[in-house]
């Protein structure tokens, strides 16, 4: 379970245990070429190596268990393994803050005077002649609209953050910095091609385009994972065992849990799931939001708010399904949410949540009242509205509540934008 401690303010979460949970145990079968009256060893360092180079800085093997078949049809002895693989810690290492309480103060100008009633910001700046010069700038309406919406929240964030956190020092969760020190753990740098799966949902635009009966669902029988790239693209695939399955896209292996299904494509190719026929309880949306640093670093493609319109969520949710959006410290991005994204999918506002990054120190990764980047995020959640008012609901219909104004307080992954997961707590509730 995810849930660490779960108090009034909300919920402090283990991110790393809730991975590890999902039985990430590889089912292979190994045939011997060995006689029957002779023993078969397999090298586990050598199960060791293969499996750490195969997944790179995401995942590590860390056991196997075999059990012996009786004679197959030849005569022989079928053996087989379970390859069980847990996330790396070193992911989670986050022992200091990304930017000190300090550094903050030093970075703002010790004579700098804000007047937030006037939205002026006064600047006091000492020329190389020794005299004053006064600068005025004028916060714009972003800005003001960023320090209402923090200055409205703020004590729900620190007193709902403190609380779960002294929790967590008290269970032993959370630990002082000094008694961190101890059990270090060295950084882990990430390839820069560590997941190319953008990538692949880049070429998949690019290929001709199928037929229905091409993209029929591909579900993973029990031993296949010799399936390629084009196999994958722009089709609905599911592993339904009880094991996780192995496949390679592009030389990177990828691991898909049991009982699970995604598609590789992106917003602009959505009638495979469509046409599958399914519908969805819960819908989690993160879309890539526009914003000055992703135009910068160019990391990835970000979608306008007409294309995320566009997602066909109406025909994807179940009845009362609920959805749940992340959404940047904008406060343009949440206007959109709130006043036109949501009306047009027909999905009502029921609850307002905040993730709240901290360290394993249990500090904020950002001081809570910097300017730029800020120690919290948002994620808006809203039902689907019936079509039609029924006059006669039916009664054995149970929709869960969901509280207004909750925290997830959490140490976050570094790779990046990495979400907590929100299928723990939906579960605990």
């Amino acid at each position: 379970m995810s849930v660490v401690h779960q108090l009034s303010p909300g919920w402090l979460l283990d991110h790393l245990s809730f991975i590890n949970k999902i039985n990430y145990q590889v089912h292979q079968h190994h045939k011997p070429c060995a006689s029957k009256n002779e023993p078969t060893s397999v090298h586990r360092d050598s199960l060791h190596m293969d499996s750490v180079s195969s997944f790179g800085s995401f995942a590590t093997f860390i056991a196997s268990d075999s059990t012996v078949k009786p004679e197959n049809a030849v005569g022989r002895n079928s053996e087989m393994f379970l390859q069980k693989y847990v996330f790396r810690s070193e992911l989670f290492a986050v022992t200091v803050p990304y930017i000190t309480s300090s550094v903050h103060k030093e970075c703002q100008q010790s004579n700098e005077k804000k007047d937030l009633t006037n939205g002026v910001k006064t600047e006091i700046s000492i020329s190389t002649l020794g005299k004053k010069r006064k600068r005025c700038v004028v916060f714009n309406q972003g800005e003001l609209d960023a320090m209402e919406y923090h200055t409205k929240i703020r004590e729900l964030i620190l007193d709902g953050s403190a609380q779960l956190i002294q929790e967590g020092f008290k269970s032993g969760f959370l630990h002082s910095l000094s008694e961190k020190r101890d059990k270090c753990i060295e950084p882990i740098t990430l390839p820069l091609d560590a997941c190319n799966l953008s990538g692949l949902c880049e070429m998949a635009k690019h290929l001709p385009s199928l037929n229905e009966k091409e993209l029929l669902t591909l579900q993973l029988v029990e031993d296949d994972v010799s399936v390629t790239e084009q196999d994958l693209f722009s089709r609905v695939v599911e592993n339904n065992s009880s094991f996780t399955k192995r496949i390679t896209l592009m030389g990177q292996k990828y691991l898909l849990p049991p009982k699970s299904s995604f598609l590789l494509s992106d917003i602009s190719c959505m009638h495979p799931l469509l046409n599958s026929g399914k519908t969805y309880d819960v819908i989690v949306i993160d879309p890539p939001w526009q914003n000055k640093s992703v135009k910068r670093s160019k990391r990835y493609s970000y979608l306008s708010p007409l294309q995320i319109k566009q997602i066909p969520i109406p025909k994807l949710a179940a009845p009362n399904c609920l959805v749940i959006t992340w959404v940047t410290n904008r406060q343009k991005h949440l206007r959109f949410v709130k006043e036109e994204l949501y009306p047009s999918w027909s999905v009502e506002i029921v609850a307002e949540w905040h993730w709240v990054k901290i360290t394993n120190s249990g500090e904020f990764v950002f001081p809570l009242d910097s300017p730029h980047k800020k120690p919290y995020e948002c994620l808006i959640l809203g039902r689907i509205r019936e079509k039609t008012a029924l006059p006669l609901r039916n009664a054995d219909v149970n929709v869960l509540p969901i509280p207004d104004h909750k925290l997830m307080v959490s140490v976050p992954c570094t790779l990046h934008s990495h979400k907590p997961p929100l299928a723990g707590i939906y579960s605990y509730d």
